[in-house]
């Protein structure tokens, strides 16, 4: 497993940056250095937005679909090659569990590189329609240069989910990872050498918030794809609005799960850490406020309560282990902060807590916590802490529960729990979101995925997650052209 990554990734060459830079990546469960990442600078994201856009005026841009989907089965084999090597890698950055790592780290990058190459090869370059004075061949062309910055909560994942498509468009990638993540970001690189990628048609750069700023206004790129916090969302589509450029952005969430009052308590705790608790919280879709009526609350509190004091927590290497470490000492506090910040605002604190976690005192962990009795006008109940604390809000009836649901800057995820699938549904297409489960929740890889209001811009994903790297161009003919 390669640890000291200090070059970046550019023209399908291994380069030094430009002026020197580079940083340590912290383990999450240690606190101590795991290994050291080369660190772009704004003269790197020139070179790797020019060395993109040279591929794709070659033989990138000119491929053939099928040698393209070709290349990027290879690409995709390459990844898988890696996964064992890459999930305890991510593991060890982001403190995520190894269990849940193996399959969303170690292995989706390359299912949905895989994905989008069947995909490439079942999809028609053009579509022939007729027109009142001829027809129309609506071509799909590549959008061009795509910037793709990804953040550091899953980072394999979200990164495949904007590299896959793209390739699978037409279109070069420039890749900027999170610093704290930058070491298994470079197993992209290393499985596009593998795999036989041209030179440029994708380029790494770990890089921080100035590498980051420089590759939205690049002049030379032509699209970006977000995935991160709401604020730094803003900014971004704030900055490519001006420059009438196209974006994706994936941002926050703070969504609800609606336990009814004919639920099966039983599988809602059940799923709870799968849909509420995954990845020690930091999850942008996580069902983080609990709706329950009022016949059952103390019932659903207790419940919940319960289910969350009996979870493991430890070293996420270990697969016993359910909750491990958060990302950084600075995200621990800051969830420590916000448990603090929920008991002022009055709410009744029944597990977990901000003191530090018995027998872990190395690394960045925060002990799974409940709050009862939150109002959902509470900042507790109204900002992303992106951290394992849960908030139980209590609600009369449904129009209520809805209403609160909906009571939300954001929409990207949501749960509604229930005995009566149909009525579940109901329910569901009422909640004003981009996603949302009934008894169950799970991104799956052949639907749209994306939120509204303030959980960002575009779907991900999906045959849709596809159309955003295309441009259209609509070639009106004579009829005649067409049996000439």
């Amino acid at each position: 497993m390669e640890l000291d990554r200090r070059q970046l990734f550019i023209g399908g060459r291994w380069t030094e940056p430009a002026d020197g830079s580079g940083q340590d990546v912290i383990e999450a469960a240690t606190g101590k250095v795991l290994g050291r990442t080369a660190m772009a600078s704004a003269a790197d994201v020139d070179a790797a937005a020019a060395a993109a856009r040279t591929a794709l005026a070659g033989p990138w841009g000119s491929m053939p679909a099928q040698e393209r989907a070709d290349l990027l089965d290879r690409f995709a084999a390459a990844l898988k090659a890696r996964g064992r090597e890459i999930a305890p890698l991510v593991s060890r950055e982001n403190g995520m569990p190894l269990s849940l790592s193996i399959p969303v780290n170690g292995f989706s990058a390359s299912m949905t590189v895989a994905y989008y190459a069947r995909l490439l090869r079942e999809l028609p370059e053009t579509d022939v329609r007729p027109s009142l004075i001829g027809e129309t061949v609506v071509r799909r062309e590549p959008v061009g240069v795509v910037g793709a910055i990804t953040p550091w909560n899953y980072p394999q994942s979200l990164a495949a989910m904007k590299i896959g498509p793209a390739l699978a468009a037409g279109c070069t990638v420039v890749l900027k990872p999170a610093p704290e993540t930058a070491l298994d970001a470079f197993y992209f690189a290393d499985a596009a050498q593998e795999a036989g990628l041209p030179p440029g048609v994708l380029n790494v750069l770990p890089g921080g918030r100035e590498a980051g700023e420089q590759l939205v206004s690049h002049p030379g790129v032509d699209k970006i794809a977000f995935t991160g916090s709401t604020a730094a969302g803003r900014a971004i589509g704030e900055q490519c609005g001006r420059l009438l450029r196209p974006v994706t952005l994936e941002l926050g969430g703070k969504s609800a799960a609606i336990v009814t009052e004919d639920a099966d308590l039983a599988a809602f705790t059940g799923a709870l850490l799968d849909v509420s608790l995954t990845n020690n919280g930091q999850t942008c879709h996580a069902s983080t406020r609990i709706l329950a009526p009022a016949a059952r609350y103390e019932e659903v509190v207790d419940a919940v309560t319960d289910t969350v004091r009996a979870l493991r927590i430890g070293d996420p290497l270990d697969r016993s282990t359910e909750v491990g470490p958060l990302v950084s000492a600075a995200q621990r506090d800051r969830v420590r902060g916000y448990v603090d910040l929920g008991v002022r605002e009055g709410a009744r604190l029944t597990t977990g807590g901000s003191a530090p976690v018995d027998g872990l005192t190395d690394g960045w962990f925060v002990r799974p916590t409940v709050l009862a009795d939150v109002d959902n006008g509470w900042r507790v109940a109204r900002e992303e802490i992106f951290g394992p604390v849960l908030c139980v809000i209590r609600y009369e009836d449904e129009d209520e529960a809805v209403a609160l649901a909906n009571d939300s800057d954001y929409g990207l995820g949501g749960t509604v729990w229930t005995a009566d699938l149909d009525h579940g549904m109901d329910l569901a297409a009422r909640i004003r979101t981009g996603t949302i489960g009934v008894n169950q929740y799970g991104v799956d890889l052949q639907a749209p995925f994306g939120g509204v209001k303030a959980s960002g811009l575009g779907r991900e994903m999906g045959p849709e997650g596809l159309a955003p790297y295309h441009s259209l161009k609509s070639v009106y003919r004579p009829a005649q052209a067409a049996t000439a």
